[in-house]
């Protein structure tokens, strides 16, 4: 009698256990919509950083064409038989032209191919490939006929890959373009251009100019065509643009003017990068802008890849890590009048002054501007006086335009509180988080926007990124555990698309050699291109964005960290289906039941995309760009019970789609 008490103790003890154990289901109901998805939600953040601008996407190969770095001749050699004094000179224009004053001066006595060259070492070398063709252009002046310039691009070993010639045919001192076209006949990431000089006289020359012909959508003097392609297959909802930091500048003079950036490309006035000189231990003596990418180009780029554009301008202050520069108060209408003038820009009809230069730049049709941030990462009461200043003309003019504001450098502490209640204060449609930050801060801040005013200002997480060392650390690494980390807290995002309206992480590219900030989103070298983990989070959500968020509960509460669980669900009205984020953050496996409810009909077989890797410090690399990147397959779903069973792996991000009629 006892050992059959003990045996029925023990099947009621193992079988409450069981029922114990059993987690409760997921529930995600169709038929209750939270909030709407914004088109916005999605995009990404461009600043020229990390050679993001030239050296980058801006696919010029002559690095310091027009002889206007702080040094004339940074990235060029003379080469010679034999040396004359004087037979290389920069000249400069100073007030006559201003824009591009210097040039340089080339004099030649019976000169053969071969006695004086110049060679450009591009950026860290030049991409060449094989049979491409590569365009040639140059501004030259002289009053000598019969000079020749041999064209030659070069490999690694000084080797000639291609070769062409320009003959200028004018010869009344006057300012004219030559042109030239060449193929190249190998590949070489580490490539050189060179010019040798034949025969007498005086030739100015000035823009010099190399271009490949495979640009983003083959447009001459173009984008590189790999690394535009990249952010168009993110398919995001914005981009903004030009900076980051660069829009406030070292000093007022080095800020970012955006007037200057229209025009030809020899009336683009170039000015020092400001990540020149910011790192000590990432130093970049060569990184000026040129503007060959400007205004006009990045509007151009959003509408391309189908993203609202998002440019910022700079408040009237400069960059309060350095000098903290601010115009005063009653200095300030200038600054004002470029961002009321840059609306005109964008969307004035041709007969508006500053909507006849777009379209005389090619673009008759508006760009139809929606919103512009005033200011970056600026902070304290000198940037609300400025900020109110901004607004209040804006608004007066343009009521529709929507502001993003800034909230500081930092997502807490005191100079996020005072931003933040004077922005909401302010009434401000937008407020800039920005958040680099540990992984565990990001797991831990899932939840951050569950309590924020869902009637208050919106929110714009327009700076985020998960540090595996720490910030502005030469060892962050863009890693599974920290992309991880972002999907988790992403989830928070999305559920809280009442209240979030736009994020992007950043920065977005960074050339192998050239780099002064890591993480990043891309990385490039002179020939590849390759997608971090981070990118494939960020790809994951922003095409798989859906139109209103569902709620998504277990126990009555949403996930945001549970069992390491984070979880997000929304309803794509195009393509009628369920999409479910979850990410596990754990070493284990786990598995879950969910339960969809507030639907008729289920098709029986979803789509399971799953981004995942064992090792949480593995990376993407050149020579393995997919070691972590998303795996589809086929999940069954119960159309019975309405319910599809979950097994999900450890250190995973999985996106599932299930049609549904509602």
């Amino acid at each position: 009698m006892n050992r059959i008490i003990k045996t029925v103790s023990l099947i009621l003890a193992t079988s409450w256990c069981s029922y114990a154990q059993a987690p409760t289901p997921i529930k995600v109901n169709a038929a209750q919509p939270v909030a709407d998805i914004q088109p916005t939600m999605w995009g990404i953040f461009f600043e020229d950083i990390n050679l993001g601008a030239d050296g980058g996407i801006y696919a010029e190969l002559i690095k310091n064409r027009s002889f206007e770095f702080a040094k004339p001749m940074m990235g060029w050699k003379i080469e010679r038989k034999t040396f004359h004094e004087g037979e290389i000179l920069i000249q400069n224009r100073q007030e006559k032209q201003s824009s591009n004053p210097r040039f340089v001066t080339v004099t030649l006595n019976n000169t053969a191919k071969g006695d004086l060259g110049l060679t450009n070492e591009g950026f860290r070398g030049m991409g060449l490939k094989k049979d491409l063709r590569y365009d040639f252009s140059v501004m030259y002046r002289t009053a000598n006929k019969g000079i020749k310039l041999h064209l030659e691009l070069l490999d690694a070993n000084n080797a000639v890959i291609g070769s062409g010639i320009v003959a200028p045919s004018e010869s009344d001192n006057q300012w004219h373009k030559a042109t030239a076209s060449f193929q190249a006949t190998a590949t070489e990431a580490k490539g050189k251009f060179r010019v040798w000089f034949e025969g007498s006289g005086n030739i100015d020359l000035d823009m010099i100019s190399l271009f490949p012909t495979d640009t983003w959508k083959g447009r001459q003097g173009g984008m590189r065509a790999d690394m535009i392609q990249k952010l168009a297959d993110l398919k995001p909802g914005f981009i903004r643009f030009p900076g980051g930091c660069i829009v406030e500048g070292i000093d007022l003079n080095n800020r970012y003017q955006w007037k200057k950036t229209l025009g030809t490309l020899e009336e683009r006035q170039l000015i020092m990068n400001r990540w020149n000189v910011e790192f000590a231990h990432r130093p970049a003596p060569d990184y000026f802008q040129t503007f060959g990418l400007g205004f006009f180009e990045y509007f151009q780029l959003a509408e391309d890849i189908g993203a609202e554009p998002l440019p910022i301008l700079n408040c009237g202050m400069a960059c309060q890590f350095n000098t903290a520069e601010v115009v005063p108060l009653d200095q300030l209408d200038p600054y004002i009048q470029d961002a009321i003038d840059l609306i005109e820009f964008a969307n004035g009809d041709a007969t508006t002054p500053w909507g006849k230069i777009r379209a005389s730049m090619g673009h008759p049709a508006p760009f139809n501007l929606k919103m512009m941030g005033i200011g970056n990462e600026n902070w304290g009461p000198q940037y609300v006086e400025r900020l109110k200043a901004f607004t209040k003309a804006i608004k007066a003019k343009y009521p529709n335009i929507r502001l993003v504001n800034s909230s500081g450098t930092d997502p807490n502490g005191e100079r996020f509180d005072y931003l933040n209640k004077e922005l909401r204060a302010m009434n401000a449609d937008f407020i800039d988080e920005h958040y680099y930050r540990t992984p565990d801060w990001f797991l831990k801040n899932a939840a951050r926007y569950d309590s924020y005013d869902r009637n208050g200002s919106k929110i714009f997480a327009g700076e985020y990124a998960a540090q595996s060392d720490k910030t502005v650390s030469v060892d962050n690494r863009n890693n599974w555990k920290c992309a991880l980390s972002e999907a988790a807290f992403m989830t928070g995002l999305e559920r809280n698309a009442a209240v979030v309206q736009m994020a992007s992480y950043a920065p977005l590219f960074a050339h192998a050699e050239g780099w002064q900030w890591t993480p990043d989103l891309i990385w490039v070298d002179n020939l590849r291109s390759y997608g971090t983990p981070n990118y494939y989070v960020q790809k994951l959500y922003s095409t798989n964005r859906g139109s209103s968020v569902l709620p998504m509960l277990q126990n009555e509460q949403p996930l945001t960290g549970q069992d390491s669980l984070y979880a997000s669900a929304s309803w794509d009205n195009a393509s009628n289906e369920i999409i479910l984020k979850i990410a596990n953050t754990s070493a284990q496996s786990i598995s879950r039941e969910v339960a969809l409810e507030g639907v008729k009909k289920l098709d029986p077989t979803g789509k399971w995309i799953i981004l995942k890797n064992d090792n949480l410090g593995a990376v993407n690399t050149f020579e393995n760009a997919i070691a972590v990147s998303p795996v589809e397959q086929s999940i069954a779903v119960d159309t019975k019970k309405k319910k599809v069973a979950l097994n999900l792996a450890p250190y995973s991000f999985s996106v599932i789609r299930i049609k549904a009629v509602k």
